[in-house]
């Protein structure tokens, strides 16, 4: 479906204009079905990013930088995000030894233990895309690394 359909607009656009709009466009709709996957595991999207991220420390501390610095959104307050995680103990925090301004962040049996069970339904949902094909897929992702290059200069 075109995105003149989708947002109902009888407005012709640039190629750039609708590339922007489609890739809003497709992200909220991700955003929301992730988000539904997630729902029936108590968690948010950005909740489920800073376990994964905790995950891939493979039992060594992350500091609260280290999570910001890796998560998908970086304008997540990560302190409140690993509040909510602590109050369902689903991480510790605790004062570095070595730096008693930072925290040490880990995630607990019962963070990994749920991971573990969302991961299928995660990547059932990843790997349900066969609208592509391999080939274009690969275009497809060397095309919004390049897109996104260009908003990071």
């Amino acid at each position: 479906m075109k995105i003149n359909d989708v947002i109902k607009s009888g407005q012709a656009y640039s190629e750039s204009k609708a590339a922007v709009l489609n890739i809003v466009y497709t992200e909220k709709l991700l955003s929301e079905k992730i988000s539904a996957i997630l729902k029936n595991y108590d968690l948010s999207t950005e909740q489920f990013n800073v376990l994964r991220i905790l995950r891939g420390q493979k039992g060594s501390p992350a500091s609260m930088q280290l999570i910001q610095e890796r998560m998908l959104s970086k304008t997540s307050n990560t302190t409140r995000l690993v509040d909510k995680l602590l109050a369902k103990k689903l991480v510790t925090r605790k004062v570095c030894p070595g730096n008693r301004r930072m925290m040490e962040v880990n995630i607990t049996e019962s963070g990994l233990a749920l991971l573990e069970k969302a991961d299928p339904d995660i990547e059932s949902f990843e790997s349900s895309f066969n609208a592509l094909s391999e080939p274009e897929f690969e275009t497809f992702n060397r095309l919004i690394e390049k897109f996104r290059a260009h908003l990071l200069k």
